[in-house]
């Protein structure tokens, strides 16, 4: 698994040392970094669960939100493929397995540099998923983040996706 991570136009370089320091700090390990053709976007490769590194980065906004500067959004991903349409949908449905039949579920698109249709992207996802549509709090969330020509897909559990503004807010409200 991967994570992309977005930050201010422009600040990728401090963002991706942000990153890279921190993935080091706690997993001893040294993680890859990836641009995107999209400015404020690239994704990082580390040998780590994302799941458990956002939340590790959440900790670390808790005790040192100071130390996070650069890094916006961390979005974790299974896989990235190829930016066309029967290609997004093969890799999805190969990610549904961890889907229970009374879980609920909810298709997120960032589309981001593509002429993909968004509306045509979430039908055809969701004529192969079963399971019931909520919108407000499913249970799991089918994300497909198109880069341009790489697409990131995930199948993630609700509130995957970390937005350090708003985790930022969260914990300033608690004190």
């Amino acid at each position: 698994m991967s994570l992309i991570i977005t930050c201010p136009r422009n600040f990728e370089e401090k963002a991706g040392k942000e990153i890279s320091e921190f993935i080091k700090d706690v997993t001893d390990t040294d993680p890859e970094i990836s641009s995107t053709d999209l400015s404020g976007i690239f994704i990082i490769h580390a040998n780590t669960d994302p799941i458990e590194l956002i939340e590790k980065f959440k900790q670390k906004i808790d005790d040192e939100p100071w130390s996070i500067r650069f890094c916006s959004r961390l979005i974790p991903i299974h896989d990235i493929v190829e930016s066309k349409l029967d290609v997004i949908k093969q890799g999805i449905s190969k990610l549904l397995n961890v889907i229970n039949p009374n879980d609920t579920f909810r298709i997120t698109i960032e589309n981001r540099n593509s002429s993909l249709s968004t509306s045509k992207i979430i039908s055809e996802i969701g004529e192969i998923i079963p399971n019931k549509v909520s919108l407000e709090k499913p249970d799991w969330e089918i994300l497909v983040e198109i880069l341009g020509g790489k697409t990131g897909i995930a199948v993630l559990p609700k509130n995957s996706i970390l937005s350090v503004q708003k985790i930022k807010r969260e914990f300033s409200d608690q004190d």
